[in-house]
């Protein structure tokens, strides 16, 4: 079994995610020998991106501009409930030919995290049901691993 003191916080540029990243903090803060991973995982480009002339590249900068932006945000949140700064780590990464939450299975598994914490998205019911959800595919494709998911 991953070690749970080995945990993922993924996260995107939303308030409920912010939310995921003040709870963690508020209990990590607590506890000896955690490791963060903060994981920023964006879609590919949709298909009709390259059209205008655009390229995988500029869109992969883009992507990782947004995340500096947001990783620095969280991290400091994260040390303001005193986890110490070498603890925390940040990834940002494109989800090639998958889904999101196959990603950040993907890392957990190649990685070895105990843990992984997402926020409720908040979509509607009926796109739940059509397009699934990220936090109930973590849910029920996770082996040996606790899910965190903060509304």
């Amino acid at each position: 079994m991953s070690d749970w003191r080995r945990i993922i916080i993924a996260i995107d540029d939303s308030p409920r995610s912010i939310n995921a990243v003040e709870y963690v903090g508020c209990i990590a803060g607590h506890l000896a020998d955690v490791y963060i991973c903060l994981l920023h995982i964006y879609p590919e480009p949709p298909p009709d991106y390259y059209r205008s002339g655009a390229t995988l590249d500029a869109y992969q900068v883009t992507q990782e501009e947004k995340a500096r932006t947001l990783f620095a945000q969280t991290e400091k949140i994260l040390q303001s409930h005193g986890i110490a700064p070498l603890t925390i780590t940040s990834k940002c990464l494109m989800a090639e030919h998958k889904s999101i939450s196959a990603a950040i299975l993907d890392m957990q598994v190649r990685e070895g995290y105990g843990t992984i914490v997402v926020a409720k998205r908040g979509i509607p019911k009926a796109e739940e049901f059509l397009f699934g959800s990220i936090s109930n595919a973590l849910i029920h494709n996770g082996r040996d691993i606790a899910v965190w998911v903060i509304g």
